[in-house]
């Protein structure tokens, strides 16, 4: 059964020290194309993340936004900038010097308020620890998708196998009228050249004429692209069962389905086919619409 890739799952991990909540939305798309979003401190895990969904979602425009809260209390350190806080109380110095001004009025406290002198930085949470967690969120959120993108395959499904059965349906019932098609062309044939050799006084060859009527008949034949077009009807059915994702291989059979339709269209210029026709054209062109969506 094949997949829909139009879809959107949510998944959560909560503890009491972290909370990850992912959110992945899937459209369709001729390529596998991930945007991510997540939290900085979390960049050394975009690699994983990405990889992770890319396993699982073989093509479509995905959309994963990654947020992440931490109940712990944050640990941070302070750095002293030192060439920084030297190079500032040489420079009040020399101002001192210049101005004649006492530099014992100057103490540590103001070169610390200094920009930049003191910086407060947190200590990264180790990222290995921070994975399992992450990763279940993440695969909570692809079950839920899967399941969403499963269940709007299983309904294009029913509907493409009504709509390939249509079309088996209208092409039999063009291949019942074809030799009809053939024969009543060569009969307009035959019967406009004898018209035609009567305006100019000519006796016909009738053995040559009913060889070059049946010649020029034989190019409404449209047995062959019947016959083609029933079998790119089998493997289209066939793909539609495969486990693997077949979205592009049902975009180069129905492309194939509507090659032999267009060429039958063209080969039998009947008045009767012509409706048949346009019905047939408009079932690919729904096959055409619904398999866009598909993985």
């Amino acid at each position: 059964m094949f997949k829909s890739m139009t879809g959107f799952g949510r998944g959560e991990y909560l503890d009491s020290d972290h909370r990850f909540i992912v959110e992945i939305r899937a459209v369709n798309h001729r390529f596998n194309d991930i945007v991510l979003r997540i939290p900085k401190h979390l960049g050394g895990l975009e690699d994983r993340v990405r990889k992770s969904i890319a396993g699982t979602l073989a093509r479509g425009r995905i959309d994963v936004v990654v947020t992440a809260d931490d109940f712990l209390e944050r640990r941070r350190t302070i750095r002293v900038d030192k060439g920084l806080a030297g190079g500032y109380y040489q420079a009040v110095k020399d101002v001192a010097d210049a101005c004649g001004l006492d530099i014992q009025a100057v103490n540590a406290y103001d070169i610390a308020k200094f920009p930049d002198v003191l910086k407060v930085e947190e200590i990264a949470e180790d990222l290995e620890t921070l994975w399992p967690k992450l990763s279940e969120a993440i695969d909570q959120a692809l079950g839920n998708l899967m399941a969403m993108r499963t269940a709007e395959g299983e309904t294009i499904f029913r509907d493409l196998t009504a709509r390939i059965e249509r079309i088996r349906e209208l092409g039999e019932a063009i291949s019942q009228r074809a030799p009809a098609i053939v024969d009543e062309y060569r009969e307009k044939l035959r019967e406009r050249c004898r018209e035609i050799l009567a305006e100019v006084n000519a006796t016909p060859d009738e053995a040559r004429l009913l060889q070059e009527v049946a010649l020029m008949a034989d190019r409404t034949n449209i047995t062959e692209e019947l016959v083609r077009l029933n079998s790119h009807l089998d493997q289209f059915g066939q793909a539609m069962r495969g486990d693997t994702a077949v979205g592009r291989k049902l975009d180069f059979l129905l492309q194939e389905l509507n090659r032999e339709t267009n060429t039958i269209g063209s080969k039998a210029n009947d008045m009767l086919t012509s409706g048949l026709m346009v019905e047939l054209k408009s079932e690919i062109e729904k096959v055409r619409e619904q398999i866009q969506n598909i993985e």
